[in-house]
């Protein structure tokens, strides 16, 4: 299939776009920065999905909007505009199977920076709304809402003991999730998957789930 991925260049874009390749599909990765992916399937673009030029892309099967920033300014801009942007430009086409948003478990929770939790929010709702659109070619629109997850963007708390521990006494099962696992569903959820469309699945290690009863 012809897989369309922001944000490749790192994390959990990376690991979504290595593991289509392994399963021998056709992946375009679209980021600001370079990429370290090496395919003879991979095409990589560099550009800014909020305010760069877009190509012309035909045919996208499955459309994964992965690209965010957190807590810079311009959250509102590249996690949300960004993604309507690339799914208004993309997707809304008869080849179309599916479009997946990585948003975040603090769209659920609101426990995050205030205009990230807002650009996470508001894409689980425009997901929504992709899904009542492109429910007539046949294609599902879903989100999947990572809590933790081991990426460099993590790195302050994954090397601090203190931190780490305050994290994990927050958590049912003590443990964030790696890249890969996330890569693994953002695979079931857009290729396994053909008739759950327009939800929202929360991975957090029970974060959201943990409460301590006190009698």
């Amino acid at each position: 299939m012809k897989v369309l991925i922001t944000g490749t260049s790192s994390g959990i874009g990376k690991a979504i776009a290595e593991k289509f390749l392994d399963c021998g599909h056709n992946v375009i990765g679209m980021d600001i920065c370079k990429s370290t992916i090496n395919n003879i399937n991979y095409l990589h673009i560099e550009t800014d999905i909020f305010a760069g030029k877009l190509p012309e892309i035909e045919n996208v099967e499955v459309l994964i909007n992965n690209a965010g920033v957190q807590n810079t300014g311009r959250d509102i801009d590249i996690n949300l505009k960004g993604s309507i942007r690339i799914t208004e430009k993309y997707a809304f086409q008869d080849k179309i199977k599916c479009v997946l948003f990585i948003a975040s478990a603090s769209a659920q929770t609101g426990s995050e920076f205030p205009e990230y939790t807002a650009s996470k929010g508001g894409m689980v709702a425009y997901m929504k709304n992709v899904a009542l659109r492109i429910a007539k070619y046949g294609a599902t629109s879903n989100s999947l809402s990572p809590g933790g997850v081991k990426t460099a963007l993590n790195e302050h708390i994954l090397n601090n003991p203190y931190l780490w521990e305050q994290v994990m006494n927050e958590t049912l099962l003590p443990k964030w999730a790696d890249v890969e696992e996330i890569a693994e569903w953002a695979y079931f959820v857009t290729v396994v998957n053909h008739s759950m469309t327009a939800q929202d699945i929360l991975i957090d290690n029970g974060e959201a789930a943990k409460s301590n009863f006190i009698w």
